[in-house]
């Protein structure tokens, strides 16, 4: 039986070997690369690619790699279930077929003496493609293996591994024998073979109740509609090919039913004829063919290939969206409607004329150049990255807008590729003559794809330009559903490719009001899942986790969609009439700042990182991110390079001349709004967009733009926002009181009810990235188009919101960063003397005020969790969900007590329903509280009384009770003081380490290369250190030396590339060399136009491009340095022992200097023999180019040219 966990496991170790194999052998045999160069370039001219080389060509490596594997595990499969008679590879023991596969290879070779493993198994796959129904699997022309061979010694390799057996058994490691000759486990390899593949195609399987329920409403009724005959089925996006298995399966049931007598064989190129697929992914359409085969196979009832037909398999490799004629509604104003769903003319001959080598272009062009009876599929939903495809995509497409997802232009392909319907015919004009075609029924639609769409603002073409001229039936909220590997948020469409019946024919809509509250051991089983399959034919019904109405059309016709269950939408509706205006009304701008486009150069988490470079304190601002937008504060701040005057005019400060310039091939042909900055009239290194009218106007109102609940805060000035902390900027003039009134509005429950009902739920992930248990889990993506359309009511909260803003600054200023800034580190710097004392008078922390500050920081907190409830209270009444006779003091306090977590009404609530077994939820383990059922006693009577109405209220209340839940209301969820204490300390520490009296440097003192041994001897001298050291460590007899060694190692980069990166980490740095080569024949005048063309962009790094975690946290995407120290491990001194390093604040110059004397001492001094110094001229050597570049003025000290 075949163990697929454990098959996947050593073939994904064995891709490895192959993809460095095969590397290898393309930079030794020069018309592999030259064939791959060739296929690059046709695909860059034909605007299918914008990547380097470098990048592509992984992902052709990572191809062939796998075909390899995959070609052989085709062999085995069909060997060890005996569907051949003679084995290739490998065999079982038992039946004698190993010992038959070891006697064939030893005959080939005795006949081809010369040849390798490589000769050999390319000689099996020939042969099996003479096989009936094989020829497409191992075809010359299009399988990569013929292309793209690997070494002799790794096919021997290969060859070997599938002959492995159990020591202690004999049996085959990997014995593929199957009685039923299920395929399943193809699936797994197609998602999980190649972490780069699957992120590159968004590879995901379609779990089998998915498939079921989506071909019974589309398949299913186009054959009662269409008949058996004819019915046609697609899957554009096929993958590994479930749908393809599940309708072909459907169809065999159909012939077989209605023909009972028809040959099996007929009965299997009858089903085979009416599936077809596509997929860009080479390896998932040899999966889709295989399983398909087998399939056929199993439904033919035939034991040998040599006894089957040869069946025609009809899945191909090639691009839905591009390939293929189009087959769209011409929809023109005027238009009659007999003609309307002609094929549209404009789109006729649209079809891609280029091809990959692996891309059949006729079988390619031939199944999309028509259209089917039913349409189904799983698409992928990522941003298109490669800007050239993107940009394709978007000209071919009126659903691609913004940043879209491919969710968008296929749903309109998978619309398009279904049968077009025609409306009965209308009378004509006098005198008109009809056009050809009758009427026509129209094709089935069915796909789960991503809701991103229905909230996110590029999916506002497909809902209101698209969408509407097709005929959606149905619409099922599956975001709540549990579905194994679908960490996104997902929807299913059902419609038909025609007009909408009548305007008036409403939307089957199935809306979501809890999700699955526990991973189901079964998934077909979940509560959600079953709750959909139930309820989806009887409009009206509601179950605790999902209700179904009939939705008028013009519902959908607008975007956003807000398909919300259990009352949720018409709260909203109720919210939207109570309220006098939209914030859009009272606000002079919404929306984005600032986009750097490259946050690695132009942001840092600590300013000392930009000082540590040269880079000027004139020209860094405090920036935020969404991501410290959190609980009415932004701390913490970023820094971030600012090169513009206060009127948002770019500066450019030479300063950071060479700092940009490692960058520039990187920034100078970046797209914004289809354009570079210099096309746009910007410098290259400026920011990628920078809205400048909203920089006027000091007072700012931000958000975190993807959060689990809503969080708007009021900035006085000073600061510049990122695109995940979008700004409200209110009219020139408006008062602080206008700000916090509107932001109290913005704080509340209620604001976060009605944002969650608009804006998209991004879920707990991405694809593969799991579900959230619970919806307060949820991350929802608050753009400013929602924000904007948020409805207001006249009347606003800001006496509240000011006390709870003031309660917020506060609690920043009593946090462990706010006390140990490094600003008060630089401060003091100066200060001390050159004996090492410290001449100032501001005290530093010590254990008992930092304790106080604990301690007032938590009091904090609690008054602002009291009168964030008072708040949420006060906007019910503001937007009238309160009982029309109450009184203001029935449910809100004018003086709340400290309120702790776990002690708000609905939490009250909520643990009583815990207690009474109704409702299971982790709120309060995650946020460290204790469930309580009663009022706590130590209130104050009348505010007990207020906590007791708001219960009752809850449990009278349909739209309280929808509110007062732990999706909407704030979670105070802030990290652990002792974390934030130790973190502060720690940086503390290390920024400390960095003071000049540490690394003393001057015309009579060079600078020298030390030991983390002799840095901790020079911080045993530092009091301050030594009695922050305590703090930090948490007792007086700490290590020193350890500490500082520790603190040095985690902060420190090695010299050496090699040392840095992973093999795939070092062919990127190559490629970022070259680069720069070719930008240093630029700046030297060269024209690189006929030579070159556009100098190439190098590929970005990942974790996995280097060898410590702590070096990637340090370096990120782009290599930045951030590091504090230079290290140069295998340098140790003989005596010491310890680390040497460097400050990482030195040039390159004074790195060489330090490093070259360094050289001379150990050579001189300590007698290290060549192997020992080789590391420290290649080191040197490193630092040539740069020295050259930057420092080649002569020397006045030395009198000659350092570089």
């Amino acid at each position: 039986m075949i163990n697929a966990p454990q098959l996947l496991t050593d073939l994904k170790r064995r891709l490895t070997a192959l993809e460095d194999d095969l590397r290898e052998r393309i930079n030794t045999l020069p018309d592999l690369k030259v064939g791959l160069s060739g296929e690059w370039q046709a695909a860059r001219a034909a605007n299918r690619t914008a990547e380097p080389f470098e990048s592509w060509s992984d992902q052709v490596i990572t191809q062939a790699g796998v075909h390899w594997l995959l070609s052989c595990v085709f062999l085995r499969f069909i060997e060890d279930n005996t569907l051949v008679d003679r084995p290739w590879i490998g065999g079982t023991p038992d039946s004698g077929r190993l010992l038959l596969a070891k006697d064939r290879h030893e005959a080939y070779f005795r006949a081809h003496p010369l040849e390798s493993d490589r000769e050999y198994l390319l000689a099996c796959f020939t042969e099996a493609g003479s096989l009936p129904g094989l020829h497409t699997f191992f075809d010359a022309a299009h399988n990569p293996v013929f292309r793209l061979g690997i070494s002799g010694d790794a096919a021997m390799g290969l060859r070997q591994f599938w002959q492995q057996q159990d020591p202690n058994t004999g049996a085959l490691l990997h014995d593929f024998t199957d009685p039923t000759l299920n395929t399943r486990f193809l699936g797994d390899l197609y998602q999980d073979l190649s972490e780069a593949t699957r992120k590159r195609y968004a590879l995901l399987q379609t779990p089998e109740f998915v498939e079921e329920f989506i071909l019974d409403r589309t398949l299913t009724p186009a054959i009662r509609e269409f008949g058996y005959r004819e019915v046609r089925m697609i899957d554009p996006t096929c993958g590994s090919g479930h749908f393809l298995l599940g309708g072909f399966q459907r169809m065999v049931d159909e012939w077989s039913r209605a023909e009972p007598t028809r040959n099996r064989r007929d009965v299997a190129q009858k089903a085979l004829n009416a599936v077809a697929g596509v997929d860009l992914n080479p390896f998932a359409v040899a999966i889709s063919r295989f399983r398909l085969l087998v399939a056929a196979l199993q439904a033919s009832d035939v034991q040998r290939l040599n006894d089957a037909p040869d069946f025609k398999i009809h899945v191909a490799i090639g691009d839905s969206l591009l390939h293929g004629q189009r087959f769209g509604l011409s929809g023109q104003s005027g238009i009659r409607s007999d003609e309307l769903f002609d094929v549209a003319q404009s789109h006729a001959d649209t079809g891609l004329a280029h091809a990959y080598a692996s891309e059949d272009l006729a079988q390619v062009q031939r199944i999309l150049g028509r259209q089917y009876h039913a349409v189904v599929g799983n698409p992928p939903y990522i941003v298109v990255k490669d800007a050239a495809l993107n940009a394709a995509y978007r000209s071919q497409y009126a659903s691609c807008h913004m940043k879209y997802s491919l969710g968008a232009p296929f749903t309109e392909r998978f619309f398009e590729l279904a049968v077009t319907g025609r409306p009965a015919l209308l009378p004509l004009p006098l005198g008109e003559v009809r056009g050809e075609g009758g009427p026509r029924a129209a094709g089935f639609v069915g796909l789960i794809t991503a809701n991103s769409f229905m909230k996110r603002e590029f999916g506002s073409k497909l809902i209101e330009q698209v969408l509407p001229r097709l005929d959606l039936t149905h619409v099922v909220d599956t975001s709540g559903a549990y579905i194994p590997g679908h960490g996104t948020p997902t929807v299913i469409l059902f419609g038909r490719h025609r007009l909408p019946q009548e305007q008036s024919n409403p939307i089957r809509t199935v809306m979501g009001i809890k999700g699955e509250p526990s991973a189901p051991d079964d998934p077909a089983r979940g509560l959600v899942w079953s709750a959909i399959e139930e309820q989806i034919d009887h409009a009206g019904s509601e179950s605790d986790f999902v209700s179904v109405a009939d939705t008028p059309r013009a519902t959908f016709a607008k975007h956003p969609w807000s398909i919300g269950g259990g009352g949720a939408a018409d709260l909203r509706e109720q919210i939207d009439a109570y309220a006098q205006q939209k914030l859009t009304s009272v606000a002079a701008a919404v929306g984005v700042m600032v986009v750097t486009g490259e946050d690695d150069i132009f942001v840092r988490y600590n300013s000392a990182d930009f000082q540590r470079a040269g880079t000027s304190k004139a020209i860094l601002r405090e920036l935020v991110e969404g991501d410290a937008v959190r609980d009415w504060d932004t701390s913490p701040v970023c820094t971030a390079i600012y090169e513009y005057k206060s009127n948002g005019r770019h500066e450019v400060h030479s300063g950071l001349d060479r700092y940009f310039w490692v960058f520039r091939a990187l920034m100078r042909p970046a797209i914004y709004f289809g354009k570079t900055k210099e096309q746009r009239g910007m410098h290259w290194r400026e920011y990628g967009v920078i809205v400048k009218d909203k920089l006027g106007q000091t007072s700012t109102i931000t958000f975190a733009e993807v959060a689990t609940h809503n969080h708007f805060v009021f900035d006085r000035g000073g600061k510049v926002f990122k695109q995940t902390a979008p700004v409200i900027k209110l009219p020139a003039g408006a008062s602080e009181d206008d700000h916090l009134g509107l932001l109290g509005l913005l704080n509340s429950s209620v604001a976060d009810f009605w944002l969650k009902q608009v804006c998209f739920n991004k879920g707990n992930g991405g694809i593969g990235g799991g579900i959230s248990d619970e919806k307060w889990e949820l991350r929802y993506a608050h753009n400013s188009s929602q924000v904007a359309d948020f409805p207001l009511v006249d009347n606003r909260p800001s006496d509240l919101a000011t006390r709870i803003d003031t309660q917020a600054r506060q609690l920043a200023a009593s946090q462990p960063a706010a006390l140990l800034a490094f600003d008060l580190i630089a401060s003091c710097a100066g200060l001390v003397s050159a004996t090492g004392q410290n001449d100032r008078e501001i005290a530093l922390p010590t254990r008992a005020s930092l304790d106080t500050a604990r301690a007032r920081a938590a009091q904090l907190r609690r008054l602002m969790i009291a009168n964030q409830e008072e708040l949420d209270w006060r906007c019910y009444r503001l937007y009238g969900l309160l009982p029309a006779k109450s009184q203001t003091s029935d449910f809100e306090h004018a003086a709340p007590p400290e309120v702790a977590l776990g002690e708000r009404a609905f939490e009250i609530v909520l643990a009583g329903r815990i207690a009474a077994g109704t409702e299971s939820t982790t709120w309060f383990a995650r946020h460290g509280s204790t469930p309580i059922i009663d009022i706590p006693s130590h209130w104050p009577a009348d505010y007990r009384q207020v906590v007791q109405r708001r219960i009752d209220l809850i449990a009278s209340d349909r739209n309280i009770a929808l509110i007062e839940r732990p999706e909407y209301k704030r979670r105070w969820n802030s990290p652990k003081w002792n974390e934030l204490e130790q973190a502060a300390l720690r940086d503390w520490l290390l920024a400390r380490l960095e003071l000049p009296r540490y690394w003393p440097t001057s015309a009579e003192q060079p600078p020298q290369l030390t030991s983390t041994s002799r840095l901790a001897d020079a911080a045993r001298l530092d009091a301050d250190f030594m009695q922050m050291a305590e703090l930090y460590a948490g007792h007086a007899d700490f290590d020193l030396g350890q500490l500082v060694a520790q603190l040095v190692a985690s902060e420190a980069a090695p010299f050496l590339p090699v040392q840095r990166y992973t093999e795939a980490g070092q062919r990127k740095r190559t490629q970022w060399e070259d680069t720069w080569a070719l930008q240093r024949r630029e700046d030297a005048g060269e024209d690189l136009t006929t030579s070159v063309g556009k100098i190439p962009v190098p590929p970005k790094y990942k974790s996995t491009d280097f060898l410590k975690t702590d070096v990637w946290r340090l370096r990120g995407g782009l290599d930045v340095p951030k590091e504090r120290w230079v290290s140069y491990p295998g340098c140790e001194r003989g005596a010491d022992g310890s680390l040497i390093i460097a400050w990482a604040g030195w040039d390159h110059l004074q790195q060489a200097t330090a490093l070259a004397g360094f050289y001379l001492d150990m050579k001189d001094n300590e007698g290290w023999p060549p192997e020992r110094l080789q590391p420290l001229l290649a080191g040197l050597l490193e630092l040539v180019p740069w020295l050259e570049q930057w420092h080649n003025d002569v020397d006045p000290v030395f009198g000659e040219r350092m570089g």
